[in-house]
């Protein structure tokens, strides 16, 4: 770059030496002004002698000689304004770099080491409720069928009625029924009549034997006749029995206290015994009843957690129409053994139904309290790692590395887990884990932060 400013001779030179020769320049300037004023002043600083005289061209020989060196002077001073100015350059490029790699380093080693949250096992709670869903079935329920043919002479129940055991639920008519049990009452008369003759027969003639009046061929036969008489007799009396027992279904009877849930029939159907004739695809059902003062929820509870599950367990039931609601039920008994399509124990639990709060066929949620008699430790399912060879958490040493623990699930909390075998009280177990996290880490305990 060409400063017009310059000698010709440094016109051609840099902005940093430009600046340097100036400065030079301005120093040589300021040493000749002050060299002149020195030789101005020293003929009036000489002290008075003897020869006052003085050569009136002494000064101008002292300035002479001042520029005959200047040139030299400025030959030296150029190297060290210019060495100057490189030294200033490197210290403004280098220093701030310098910082920048030391301060990278800094970071660099401070994110080689993972920083990590811990959190401490606590106690496992003793309780636990575990909720599952259930199916509200009748205590007892059951199909009525006709068991006489004939035609329904009238029914006295509809749906929803409440009944009571035994009592009348539709009369069926059915004469020719009637017309055979009184055919076989009379049969029976007759073979009543005839027993009766053969055994007055049959002790005449025992009584005549005794005197030797009847030959004993005789008399073993009158009571051979009696005996057979006697046998008449008795199928009578059971035709007659069975008669009158399909006669007395003609009156169809609750089998035990429910509700009504369905009728099938109305008046003048015909009905058969066991089912409707001429209709293949009804099932000849009369009546369903349903038993509602208790009822029945059956459970399927996994087979962890079936152990905990005894007839002293704590349970309760909630249903939707009924926020807030605490049902009280009991565990009534259970299969005592595993199902091994599902791997689950079936549960029966009892609720009193008396104030017909619930219906069979709802949908209930059942809390089961669960105890444990030896409750271990509880970690949260964050801490966990799923390894090949099980399930694993990370925990903070002594030295402030990583190690992993194999532990063993127990009950399931939904959030936590209960760990039964692997870690101890004190241990502080890493949360959130990243999955290549491996033993001997390097790892830095973040402080814990409180919302």
């Amino acid at each position: 770059m060409n400063n017009p400013s310059l000698p010709p001779d440094l016109g051609d030179r840099s902005e940093p030496a430009v600046e340097a020769d100036r400065a030079a320049e301005a120093a040589r300037a300021a040493d000749t002004v002050h060299g002149t004023e020195a030789a101005q002043a020293a003929p009036s600083a000489q002290p008075a002698s003897g020869n006052e005289y003085s050569h009136p061209n002494a000064a101008g020989t002292a300035r002479s000689a001042d520029m005959t060196r200047s040139p030299n002077s400025r030959r030296r001073v150029w190297p060290f304004a210019l060495a100057g100015l490189a030294a200033a350059l490197l210290i403004v490029g280098i220093v701030p770099r310098l910082h920048a790699s030391a301060a990278l380093t800094q970071q660099t080693q401070a994110q080689s080491v993972l920083s990590v949250s811990v959190v401490t096992p606590r106690p496992a709670p003793a309780v636990n409720e575990l909720l599952l869903p259930g199916a509200v079935t009748p205590f007892a329920e059951a199909s009525i069928y006709a068991r006489t043919s004939g035609y329904l002479a009238h029914w006295n129940t509809d749906i929803g009625a409440q009944v009571k055991s035994g009592q009348t639920l539709a009369t069926i008519d059915a004469p020719d029924l009637d017309a055979q049990l009184r055919q076989a009452r009379a049969d029976e008369a007759t073979a009543q009549a005839n027993f009766d003759f053969a055994k007055t027969t049959a002790q005449r003639w025992q009584e005549m034997l005794k005197t030797q009046s009847v030959a004993q061929q005789d008399a073993d036969t009158k009571v051979s006749d009696m005996e057979a008489r006697r046998a008449m007799l008795a199928s009578a009396q059971a035709n007659v029995a069975h008669l009158a027992e399909l006669v007395s279904y003609e009156k169809i009877t609750a089998p035990f206290d429910g509700t009504i849930t369905a009728r099938n029939v109305d008046v003048g159907a015909l009905v058969t015994a066991g089912g409707t004739p001429g209709t293949a695809g009804m099932s000849g059902e009369l009546f369903h009843i349903q038993q509602t003062g208790v009822l029945r929820v059956f459970v399927d509870v996994p087979q962890n957690d079936a152990p905990y599950v005894t007839p002293d367990t704590g349970v309760y039931l909630t249903a939707q129409q009924y926020p807030g609601r605490r049902i009280a039920a009991k565990v009534a008994r259970t299969t005592g053994s595993i199902d091994p399509s599902s791997r689950t124990l079936r549960v029966e639990v009892d609720v009193d139904n008396k104030d017909g709060a619930l219906m069979p066929g709802a949908y209930v949620q059942v809390h089961l309290q669960l105890r444990s008699t030896t409750p271990a430790l509880d970690l949260p399912v964050s801490a966990l790692l799923f390894r090949p060879d099980g399930v694993t958490v990370a925990v903070v040493d002594g030295n402030g590395r990583a190690a992993l623990k194999t532990v063993h699930i127990g009950r399931d909390f939904g959030t936590h887990v209960e760990i039964t075998t692997g870690l101890a009280a004190t241990d502080r177990v890493i949360d959130n884990p990243g999955d290549s996290l491996s033993t001997g880490q390097l790892v830095q305990i973040a402080p814990a932060t409180h919302s």
